[in-house]
């Protein structure tokens, strides 16, 4: 039974909180403010904490202040709970490192499915020992491999449209090869990155529901090479290897959960801790080589920023010497001055 401490100096709040949350088959403790929020914290090490931000003796944000510091709680989910909906508030619970937030009032739907998606990301993420062969990707990735035997390949040169926006699809892609661009075209042409697919990735999940057209464009940065899989071909998959299903649900929050996070860094985040939060996602694809491969231009589209913006950013952080600096490639030298940008 998961376990979910909620701090909330506001006794009817709590108490309606908790109730629901035990009738979901949580097992839920509660705190009536911050300070003795941190206590139960470090005594109960819980799987997720909700917290209010407004509070007596020590508010939320020093709560998570002190979570964030300590090696045990710092990985634990953190969902603020408030009634205000200043974009400054949000956006300082999200620099200091909450995973959400919930603007109250909050509807059941809301509070259970947040909660949820969070455990199901930390557990996926908190595994004891997890081997690679138990990795969500690498399942699929192995099933996808031995799909390409089989399967006719499909070939894209670079700078060559795979999908556009609206067009018919029903599959979804996997990249043997090469890298992808998914974006979207604002009214005024310009261009927003949604996110790099490297190889070993999956991209097209938006029209994968029948009658569903593509909700952004796929262009090729490099010459691939991919498999196009219909939901027949899916489902195939899954009834020969069904705990598969379950690793391509927890890839499709995944992907949400990257999702919603780049779109609250875009629209909160100052353009220095954007640019750091987004050097470090691409080092975490790159399986942390420290080296990261990607024009100018595509980055400052993947951040959403100018790209005169952009240079004059990585100039500051290089003369900081938390990154070096080439023409094809961003080397990251100090990861914790990027972690602790704002």
């Amino acid at each position: 039974m998961d376990r979910i401490l909620i701090i909330e100096d506001d006794q009817i709040v709590r108490e309606n909180t908790a109730e629901l949350l035990r009738l979901a088959n949580y097992h839920v403790f509660t705190a009536e403010d911050g300070k003795i929020g941190v206590e139960k914290a470090l005594q109960l090490q819980p799987d997720l904490i909700l917290c209010d931000i407004l509070m007596p003796v020590l508010d939320g944000y020093g709560v998570l202040q002190i979570v964030m510091r300590n090696e045990k709680l710092k990985n634990i989910p953190f969902v603020f709970m408030t009634a205000k909906t200043d974009h400054m508030d949000i956006r300082k619970g999200m620099n200091m490192g909450a995973s959400d937030y919930l603007t109250k009032p909050f509807n059941e739907s809301e509070l259970l499915n947040t909660l949820e998606t969070r455990i199901k990301i930390y557990k996926a993420n908190s595994t004891p020992n997890k081997r690679k062969d138990s990795n969500t990707l690498e399942l699929l990735r192995d099933a996808m491999e031995q799909m390409a035997e089989e399967k006719m390949i499909h070939f894209h040169k670079k700078g060559s449209m795979i999908y556009a926006e609206d067009s018919p699809g029903h599959s979804i892609f996997y990249l043997l090869k090469g890298e992808v661009k998914i974006f979207k075209n604002h009214e005024y042409g310009k261009e927003l990155i949604v996110n790099l697919v490297n190889e070993g990735g999956f991209f097209g999940f938006t029209s994968f529901n029948e009658n569903q057209p593509h909700s952004e464009n796929a262009v090729a940065v490099s010459n691939v090479k991919l498999l196009k899989i219909n939901k027949q071909e899916l489902e195939l998959i899954f009834k020969k290897n069904p705990s598969l299903s379950i690793q391509f649900m927890d890839l499709l929050i995944q992907n949400m959960d990257l999702l919603k996070n780049h779109m609250l860094h875009l629209v909160y985040d100052s353009v220095r801790k954007k640019t750091a939060e987004m050097l470090l996602e691409l080092d975490d694809q790159n399986e942390h080589t420290n080296v990261i491969e990607i024009s100018r231009n595509n980055l400052a589209n993947l951040i959403g920023i100018a790209k005169e913006t952009l240079i004059r950013t990585l100039t500051e952080l290089r003369d900081e010497e938390a990154i070096q600096t080439s023409r094809k490639a961003i080397k990251i030298i100090n990861r914790s001055k990027l972690m602790n940008m704002h």
